[in-house]
């Protein structure tokens, strides 16, 4: 149980103001000062490593290029070093976190700050109707430490979800950067890169090495920035996203094999190739996210 010293202590981090673009608890000394204060400590099983290198936290917001009308939703918070920055930049932030034992902090956060707000719960599982009123409106950016063993998930169901969100600018393992990041015909490529190309690209990067962070990961990281920009309407988003999914259930295999294999009828497969000029015998790998959109258009019922 903290002292009342150490209470006021950390009531009084929570409330510091953060340089512009930086963060009062972004560094080794006032992260221990505020998990000490609360009695906290890291857990591996929620991937918790806090960010404590300012210099990272400026390069964030840098890219998040936020402006003082936006409102800005928040995956993983943690004890709120990103967040202090954030609300720096943002007319409202709305961050949602997973550990109850985080909520006092939270909580000390939003009394110092009119403009901030949480939902406590999976990130998810929380509706996009509880984001919207926990922010008072549609979030246009989501900006995140993101928990790394569902980073990937959360930057597409998101982009899914809430048709508001302009961009993304995301910490997560570099290899999840990879797979956002490739081109068709790399090693990297596959069917979560193709999915996210529906609706959005990543516009910028930037690397993070484990000692930026307290306690040091034993993975590398990256920010990337995704804008939405999407290259299909998104009532046809399901549809191709199967096809993609079919294409890469079997990814040694030819696409006609593999599709096939996902129940896709050979005499179907065999016309919609011919129409959009996809040579039956190569692997979904080298194929572009506009093929799978063509692809999946040719395979639509006509009635």
């Amino acid at each position: 149980m903290a002292r009342p010293a150490d209470r006021a202590t950390a009531d009084e981090l929570c409330a510091a103001p953060a340089p512009h673009a930086g963060s009062a608890l972004a560094s080794p000394g006032a992260t221990r000062a505020l998990l000490e204060a609360y009695g906290l400590a890291t857990k591996h099983r929620l991937g918790q490593n806090f960010l404590v290198s300012n210099a990272v936290v400026q390069k964030i917001m840098g890219l998040a290029e936020l402006s003082p009308d936006e409102r800005v939703v928040e995956v993983g918070p943690g004890i709120g070093t990103l967040t202090l920055a954030l609300l720096a930049e943002a007319g409202r932030v709305v961050s949602i976190e997973m550990d109850r034992e985080l909520e006092p902090v939270l909580s000390a956060h939003a009394a110092a700050h009119p403009s901030f707000s949480y939902l406590m719960g999976d990130a998810l599982r929380v509706s996009a109707e509880q984001i919207i009123e926990a922010a008072g409106g549609a979030p246009t950016a989501l900006v995140a430490n993101l928990p790394y063993n569902v980073a990937a998930t959360i930057v597409l169901a998101y982009l899914q979800g809430m048709p508001s969100l302009r961009r993304e600018v995301v910490m997560v393992q570099a290899e999840v950067a990879d797979r956002m990041c490739a081109a068709p015909g790399s090693r990297t490529y596959g069917a979560y890169t193709a999915k996210l190309a529906l609706l959005a690209r990543v516009t910028g990067r930037f690397e993070v090495g484990p000692g930026n962070f307290m306690p040091p990961p034993h993975v590398d990281s990256a920010v990337v920035r995704i804008e939405r920009d999407p290259i299909v309407d998104e009532e046809l988003v399901p549809a191709v996203s199967e096809v993609i999914d079919a294409a890469f259930a079997q990814r040694r295999k030819t696409i006609r094999n593999s599709m096939s294999a996902s129940g896709y009828p050979k005499d179907a497969l065999d016309a919609a190739f011919a129409v959009c000029g996809i040579a039956p015998t190569c692997r979904a790998e080298t194929l572009a996210p506009e093929d799978f959109v063509r692809l999946a258009r040719a395979l639509a019922p006509t009635s």
